[in-house]
């Protein structure tokens, strides 16, 4: 585990185990600048948490499906870029 998740969940009284009760096997989660995206399972969908306009206030140029089950349906998305990834499992 992350240890800044771990941390994070301490701080709100969460223990390790209880965490890993809450949290699905195999989760991945990355954050780059803009877009807090995870993925369940290697060959998991890949769904975003959280998205962020620019700095600026200028929206996003990349399309992508209105959510979740909509990108599962079109296929297997993968990021566009390449970034750090930290995964959970148990």
């Amino acid at each position: 585990m992350d240890p800044l998740v771990g941390k994070a969940a301490g701080m709100i009284g969460l223990s390790h185990e209880r965490l890993f009760q809450l949290l699905p096997s195999e989760l991945t989660l990355w954050v780059d600048p803009f877009e807090v995206s995870y993925r369940i399972g290697e060959d998991g969908s890949i769904c975003v948490l959280y998205e962020s306009p620019r700095a600026g206030g200028a929206a996003r140029t990349r399309e992508r499906p209105s959510g979740c089950k909509a990108e599962w349906r079109g296929g297997r998305c993968s990021p566009a870029e390449s970034y750090g990834v930290m995964t959970v499992s148990s």
